[in-house]
């Protein structure tokens, strides 16, 4: 009986993660699976023929918010994480998913770098 409360528990804190899956459509972006915390998650190539993904994920257990982070990508399939270009954090899932908008397109339209600037 006792296992049987255990995994009750465990998929009530499995549950509230999945609810917050967003269906966003960008335009021109590879499919790419969602991985467990992401809201969003798009593959795109810029101008220039190098190939991003854009990230958007519930980072609440660090304290973070949620991110949103744009990585390179290797060989068209190969998501560089240890080499983040830019990553911001939003406190509501809205305000994630416009940030995640924006990301994408500035990719698309060749314009990372006005994001980047310090």
């Amino acid at each position: 009986m006792l296992n049987d409360e255990m995994v009750d528990s465990e998929q009530s804190l499995v549950l509230p993660s999945t609810q917050q899956k967003r269906s966003v459509e960008i335009p021109n972006a590879f499919p790419v699976r969602l991985q467990t915390l992401d809201l969003a998650r798009h593959s795109m190539a810029a101008p220039d023929g190098k190939r991003y993904v854009v990230a958007t994920f519930n980072d609440m257990r660090l304290k973070r918010g949620y991110v949103t982070a744009v990585y390179p990508q290797q060989n068209g399939y190969l998501t560089l994480i240890r080499l983040t270009i830019c990553e911001f954090s939003s406190q509501t899932p809205e305000q994630a998913i416009q940030q995640h908008i924006a990301l994408s397109q500035a990719v698309q339209q060749g314009r990372l770098s006005d994001f980047t600037k310090k």
